[in-house]
């Protein structure tokens, strides 16, 4: 295949650390060792441009509640850094600001269109939590998403879904033309090799023989990682340690959780992780549990399983289709603090019988889902050229 000029519209780039962001830089590097052009158009606190790497920053307003993403305000800009450059295809990553602009710049110059759905924006809980305090606002926004996710996803020549579930819902709210494309995990940094033996030792100082139970990701109530919290108080076990990473709008709220229940010495907050140090961390656990109902993928739980870790997940959405009970983990009854504690007690305690962890992690290699989303850049720009 020829070299392609591919361009990534997003309202969440670097610094902000989270599923879409990971992916980008992901597919970028991929796209770029085979000789690809990638230039990535952002929303961010300042307008940065970077012809070394192809990246252009357009000033943003931040999220008050969520600041990872940020609001192009004159996303417009971006079409100045490329007016010299012949793109062959779009990719818009989020449906904001900047994905809207770069969805309507592609239609203008009759450029092919792929769409992903990353995260489901249009949950009520997530709209209630990130947005506005203002009911009014807040219920216009719960009515509407819907609708404007139709009308933006609907303009995509082809639309991204991390997983089959995710698929399922979009084709469910009658927007078609859906193709899974998971998020990849490098494999080369996330493996069984890893060694988390200094990382354990830090994390549990004198009590390095607990078992320890991880969750890491956006501390936030979809996440419902106060699944976890009660399901810590359930277990009577004094030799497990949960520890929990990462940082978000819900952090307070679950800290006062541990609190009133008297969980300090069983519940330890180590807060924002560094990307390089994941590995490591993931390595010194024993298992991770997601309790989490809000997953389009679970790319964290496919991180884990990379290292060779077994994954308690709620049976739910991506998770559910991610985690196969007894191989690579164990899934219980989605919001079931209980179901959630004996899952854990029956995988910490036999981690022996999980083997299928690294197998999994394989089918989500950097190289295997370029290689679908390449597929999917064929078949737009062919369907494109047809029409012309």
């Amino acid at each position: 295949m020829e070299s392609l000029n591919i361009a990534f519209y997003t309202d969440s780039f670097l610094p902000a650390k989270d599923g879409v962001v990971t992916s980008i830089l992901n597919f970028r590097q991929e796209l770029e060792r085979r000789g690809h052009n990638v230039y990535i158009f952002a929303s961010g606190e300042r307008r940065i441009t970077s012809r070394k790497d192809n990246v252009f920053i357009i000033k943003g307003v931040k999220f008050k509640k969520y600041p990872q993403y940020n609001l192009a305000i004159f996303p417009f800009f971006s079409s100045v850094y490329i007016r010299d450059v012949k793109l062959d295809v779009a990719h818009v990553q989020t449906p904001f600001t900047m994905g809207l602009y770069g969805l309507m710049h592609a239609k203008m110059n009759k450029i092919p269109v792929a769409g992903s759905f990353h995260t489901h924006f249009s949950n009520k809980s997530v709209i209630q939590e990130y947005t506005s305090d203002n009911k009014t606002i807040s219920k216009f926004m719960i009515k509407y998403a819907w609708k404007y996710a139709r009308f933006f996803y609907r303009k995509c020549d082809e639309v991204i879904a991390p997983s089959e579930s995710t698929k399922e819902i979009l084709i469910k709210k009658h927007i078609k033309n859906v193709t899974v494309v998971p998020n990849s995990v490098d494999l080369k940094k996330f493996n069984p090799q890893v060694s988390g033996t200094a990382m354990r030792n830090r994390l549990l100082k004198s009590r390095k023989n607990d078992r320890m139970v991880l969750y890491m990701g956006r501390l936030s109530k979809e996440k419902k990682v106060d699944i976890m919290i009660k399901a810590a108080k359930l277990l009577k076990n004094e030799d497990i340690t949960f520890v929990i990473g990462g940082t978000g709008p819900a952090a307070e709220y679950y800290q006062n959780m541990v609190n009133r229940m008297h969980l300090n010495n069983k519940i330890k907050f180590i807060g924002f992780v560094p990307q390089e140090k994941l590995p490591q961390l993931y390595a010194a656990s024993d298992l991770l549990c997601m309790p989490s109902t809000f997953e389009t993928q679970g790319v964290v739980a496919v991180e884990a399983m990379a290292t060779g870790k077994p994954v308690v997940a709620a049976n739910y959405l991506a998770l559910k289709e991610l985690v196969v009970n007894g191989r690579n983990g164990e899934k219980f009854k989605a919001n079931d603090p209980a179901g959630c504690a004996r899952k854990i007690e029956r995988v910490i305690y036999n981690l022996d019988s999980y083997k299928g962890m690294f197998n999994t992690a394989k089918r989500y290699s950097i190289e295997r889902t370029t290689d679908d989303l390449l597929n999917v850049y064929r078949r737009i720009i062919n369907e494109q050229a047809s029409y012309t």
